[in-house]
């Protein structure tokens, strides 16, 4: 087992150190830079900006460097802790970052849970009540929930509350922030949009997997056989069948953080979150690439650590992928 998790502990910090390298390069592959981004906003500006103006300013931004050397400046100071110096907020990114870091994985975390929480029940009930009414009512809102991006349920969801409560719920924490009993239950209510709005999207997906691995099952000659023999169905769906379901549930586990990742920075920018959604946002237009690349990396980097816990997980559950790895 150490043999198998040193071995995918390995192929993750090689599959870190690609998606450096592609970020870093997709990020500088628009046309310009952020001196040439800085130079139009200063020409609507009204000042007169010269070419030896424009060239001190790339010199000093480090943007008169082959693309070659810039990445290997940033790589080499994230390696050794300086994220660098953010060029549109003049600010550490390290720190710029922190300050909506921990909003940003609260939030992924409980939309996690929920995800999960929701899904499964929700699942192996329309399994085993196929074709009843509750599995198409089921069916149709997975459809539905699939269908919807995001910021169009968000909206919605804004308009409803506004009409239900008189002001529609924006933002993540009450003005103060959370100092008593009734900011803290004034904070729950506000998650409610956030979690339904990026959850759904997996919730839906995570249901129509489960729920056709668990028709699946089923079926199999020695489910069958095991029903035939008076063992309650029960017994059949909570003690056999959900050992294969657990495999979906489980390798699904990276991809379903990056959704929810990738979810949230959309859902942020609709709520006026204090995440670090709108931050990406703004050093992509920007062409900050010091933080817009620190941004992207924590993602990455959280999507692998997710896959290789699936993988472990999975190694776990059904010790057959760790032997056979082990013969090939």
């Amino acid at each position: 087992m150490l043999k198998f998790i040193s071995k995918r502990l390995l192929m993750a910090l090689l599959t870190i150190w690609l998606i450096t390298f592609v970020v870093f390069f997709v990020i500088q592959l628009p046309p310009g830079d952020f001196v040439d981004t800085m130079v139009t906003s200063m020409i609507a500006e009204g000042e007169t900006v010269t070419a030896s103006d424009i060239a001190i300013m790339k010199a000093t931004y480090g943007m008169d460097q082959p693309m070659i050397s810039q990445y290997y400046n940033w790589i080499s100071g994230v390696v050794t802790g300086d994220w660098g110096i953010s060029l549109y907020y003049n600010q550490n990114v390290l720190k710029l970052i922190n300050e909506t870091l921990g909003n940003t994985l609260l939030l992924s975390f409980i939309t996690l849970i929920f995800t999960y929480a929701v899904s499964i029940p929700i699942a192996i009930y329309s399994a085993r009540h196929q074709y009843s009414l509750f599995d198409y009512i089921f069916s149709f809102i997975g459809f539905l929930g699939m269908a919807i991006p995001n910021f169009l349920l968000a909206i919605l969801l804004m308009f409803v509350s506004y009409k239900w409560l008189g002001r529609p719920i924006m933002g993540l924490f009450p003005d103060g922030g959370v100092t008593d009993w009734a900011s803290f239950l004034d904070f729950l209510s506000r998650l409610v949009i956030p979690v339904i709005v990026i959850g759904t999207g997996g919730t839906c997906a995570l249901i129509r997997t489960i729920r056709a691995q668990m028709l699946d099952e089923l079926e199999k000659p020695y489910v069958l056989a095991t029903r035939a023999k008076g063992v309650s169905e029960h017994t059949i769906t909570y003690k056999y069948s959900m050992k294969s379901v657990l495999n979906p549930i489980v390798s699904g586990l990276g991809p379903m953080i990056k959704g929810i990742f990738t979810g949230s920075t959309i859902t942020a920018i609709v709520l006026m979150l204090p995440t670090n959604g709108p931050v990406l946002l703004k050093a992509l237009q920007t062409q900050d690439f010091y933080v817009s690349g620190g941004i992207l990396l924590i993602s990455a980097i959280l999507v692998v650590l997710g896959t290789v816990l699936s993988d472990i997980l999975l190694a776990v559950l059904d010790p057959r992928i760790k032997t056979m790895e082990g013969k090939n």
